[in-house]
């Protein structure tokens, strides 16, 4: 049974003083960081900046971060082409159109070289997708009348769709007729 001044977390197996014991204890900051970095790199893609902002708020600080993360971007085991392909591609196979990935990859720090080399490896037909989002979400019939056709054109806007991409989509599809 724990004591009174530990708190006992659900994700947390209660460990015993044998299993403390066989912990290793890392001998530096940068060992610790580096295994921190490790297990997120581990559970998906991040960008340089995705892992120093957690690490940031781990308390961590930038000097001592970014040694490590030079390191192992070196070592190739964090690449910001690879999680920009892998982002993107996530991103479109979820619906979004390119401004919107061109603008969530610059949030997360990446070089705008890096995103048009990734969306460029999608090899996607944009006015097709733009179309096919258009009718998952709203059928496959033509806006009625101006202000469906508004709330349609909104809607793919903010998917992240362009202006021209958009309006192909609201378009009467030939094979439609």
């Amino acid at each position: 049974m724990p004591g009174f001044g530990r708190v006992m977390s659900l994700w947390e197996p209660e460990m015993s003083e044998h299993d403390e014991a066989e912990m290793p204890e890392p001998e530096d900051r940068s060992v610790e960081i580096e295994h921190k970095l490790v297990e997120l790199l581990a559970r998906r893609e991040h960008s340089r900046l995705e892992l120093r902002r957690k690490l940031e708020q781990r308390g961590y600080g930038f000097d001592e971060i970014e040694p490590v993360l030079a390191d192992l971007a070196a070592r190739g085991l964090q690449s910001e082409a690879r999680f920009a392909e892998h982002y993107a591609r996530g991103r479109e196979q979820r619906g979004y159109g390119p401004v919107r990935i061109r603008q969530e990859l610059r949030e997360r720090g990446i070089d705008d070289g890096l995103i048009a080399t990734a969306l460029e490896a999608l090899e996607v037909d944009w006015f097709a997708a733009a179309r096919a989002a258009r009718h998952k979400r709203f059928g496959a019939a033509a806006p009625a009348d101006f202000r469906e056709q508004a709330r349609q054109l909104r809607f793919l806007n903010n998917r992240g769709f362009d202006a021209e991409q958009c309006r192909v989509a609201l378009e009467n599809d030939p094979a439609d007729r």
